[in-house]
């Protein structure tokens, strides 16, 4: 059922069909049984969104009526009231009901709880919207059972009111004073999700790169307490305030498998290194930019509110970029890529980091070498999936950060084990559809924080015809294919065919290229003092989609692992 209806709004429910998204306020109202629900302004205004849509192609006479109408039929099937609703047939009233229940499941169901610093609330959040799942089941059974005569055989406990429920708090922050306004808006602080989530949005791929502007984002913010909230995440070691509209709660509530939640004590007093507008009314040319607000030493990323930007990718990009542009200024180098921690049978650790851009097989040769390694492989830890940084600690050595607990990865790349062994965690973004995606947790911040030593840096090279593996005999060659960042494109932006990214990074050394390059020289130059195994992979995605080719290069790099 298309949903093309403007948002509609009582004191406890919001509903926007152009988005799919509803929310539930149940400090203004909660819900505590079925007569309560079925009474209620919210479910009035639901019914309402769902008879408007259901009448521009009606097939039963039921979903010609009114909302009133329709749901006084629900009441007198409750009260066994039969000579007030059989006229309108039995089965026609079922087959609606059960389109009126999968109706409102298309949506994606947040519920909020302001916690107001009080203990007690928070302990019991999640009974309380466990309480508010049970009534919306128990009513729709109540009427679905009354209808066709009989108990049912087979009960499915579905998330039938909510797919996630969020606790919320003001949280008194180092405000600078041009940024006042967001002052009001409430931090998420403590998230509950129902998975597996199946999440669907207007746009399924993200395009171009993120641009700089003159002026701070912040002076077009004109939310409200009502419509905004804060993801406060930590990115890394940054403090990172995402601020998002509640349409885009679907993507707001995601990043809890992909960042860590920012607790109380990290927030308050505290001045953030980032911070992200996402769902802003107007940008310049409607598309996203950043901002460096020298004065306060802020990175500031503005996401404009369309339908492109529904995308899970915007939100995860501008903050890695935001977040990539402040490391740069901290000397440290942001690296687009996967980095793995691997135990073998013969007793080594080695630590591995896969570079290359979107498409070039990062994720694709840490399965391959799963795939063949046997039983000569024990463990892959990932300590970053998709962005960490390289840094020198304070006796001058190279070591590896990450960035996300989590990882959005294409569900194409996953192999079948993969993923349905960890189905049961996942928040899955248009599953149905090309460039698919989940968001699995992966790690957890403490360990991705910690400094990692580097044993090994390959680049994912998907546009040569070469099979194996290739180290690099010096600092200039190795230099000059990691700069370059060439790929094949693979539909996963909105790029076709080979193309170069300075660094193979769209996010960050692209926008500050002449800042980059001195760390970068500083990087290679250590590694290659270090006798570190810099070098490519070649993994064939550009030419061979039967993955045989990737798993002869993983071969190599399992020997080279193993053995030297």
């Amino acid at each position: 059922m298309s949903k093309s209806i403007h948002a509609i709004e009582s004191k406890a429910f919001y509903l926007n069909p152009n988005r799919s998204v509803a929310v539930i306020n149940y400090n203004e109202e909660y819900i505590q049984d079925i007569f309560q629900l079925i009474n209620s302004q919210g479910f009035h205004n639901l019914v309402e969104l769902y008879l408007a849509e259901s009448q521009r192609a009606v097939t039963n006479k039921v979903e010609g009526l009114k909302a009133d109408t329709y749901i006084n039929i629900l009441k007198a099937i409750l009260i066994d009231d039969k000579p007030s609703y059989e006229k309108y047939g039995n089965e026609q009233i079922l087959k609606s009901i059960e389109d009126f229940y999968s109706y409102y499941r298309s949506y994606f169901r947040v519920s909020l709880i302001n916690k107001h610093s009080s203990a007690i609330v928070k302990g019991n959040f999640m009974n309380i919207d466990n309480r508010f799942n049970e009534v919306v089941i128990h009513l729709y059974r109540a009427i679905e059972e009354k209808l066709q005569g009989f108990t049912n055989k087979t009960y499915r406990q579905i998330n039938a009111g909510t797919n996630a429920c969020v606790l919320t708090q003001s949280i008194k922050w180092n405000t600078p004073q041009k940024y006042q306004a967001l002052e009001s808006i409430r931090f998420l602080d403590t998230i509950m999700l129902r998975p597996p989530m199946m999440m669907h949005t207007k746009s399924n791929k993200r395009e171009g790169v993120f641009s700089a502007t003159s002026n701070n984002p912040i002076e077009k913010f004109d939310g409200t307490q009502k419509d905004w909230y804060c993801f406060p995440a930590k990115i890394g070691e940054s403090l990172a305030f995402i601020y998002f509209h509640r349409d885009y709660f679907v993507s707001g509530i995601a990043l809890a498998n992909l960042f860590e939640v920012a607790d109380e004590k990290s927030i308050a007093g505290q001045k953030p290194d980032e911070i992200i507008l996402f769902g802003l009314k107007k940008t310049e040319g409607d598309v996203s930019h950043y901002y460096h607000d020298e004065e306060t030493d802020i990175w500031v990323g503005e996401v404009p509110y369309n339908d492109k930007t529904t995308y899970f990718g915007y939100m995860k990009k501008m903050c890695l970029t935001v977040h990539n542009l402040h490391m740069i200024y901290e000397n440290r180098l942001p690296i687009h890529g996967s980095m793995v921690n691997i135990s073998f049978s013969n007793g080594k650790t080695k630590s591995v980091v896969f570079f290359g851009d979107s498409g070039a097989g990062k994720s694709e040769s840490i399965e391959a070498l799963q795939e063949i390694a046997d039983d000569k492989i024990i463990n892959i830890e990932t300590i970053f999936d998709d962005m960490g940084s390289f840094a020198f600690d304070e006796s001058g050595n190279i070591y590896a950060q990450g960035t996300e607990t989590g990882a959005f990865v294409r569900l194409d790349d996953l192999s079948s084990s993969v993923a349905f062994n960890n189905m049961d965690r996942g928040i899955y973004l248009n599953p149905e559809l090309k460039n698919a995606r989940v968001i699995l947790p992966a790690n957890t911040y403490k360990h991705v924080v910690e400094h990692h030593q580097i044993d090994m840096w390959v680049y994912a090279n998907n546009y040569d015809s070469k099979i194996g593996l290739h180290q690099f005999p010096d600092e200039k060659q190795a230099k000059e294919t990691f700069i370059a960042g060439k790929r094949k494109a693979l539909g996963t932006t909105d790029e076709i065919g080979m193309s170069t990214t300075f660094f193979a990074n769209p996010f960050g050394p692209v926008q500050e290229e002449a800042k980059t390059r001195p760390i970068i020289d500083k990087i290679f130059n250590k590694l290659y003092q270090d006798n570190i195994y810099v070098g490519e992979i070649y993994t064939h995605l550009g030419y061979d989609k039967s993955k045989d080719s990737l798993q002869e290069s993983a071969k190599e790099l399992l020997s080279e692992l193993m053995n030297n």
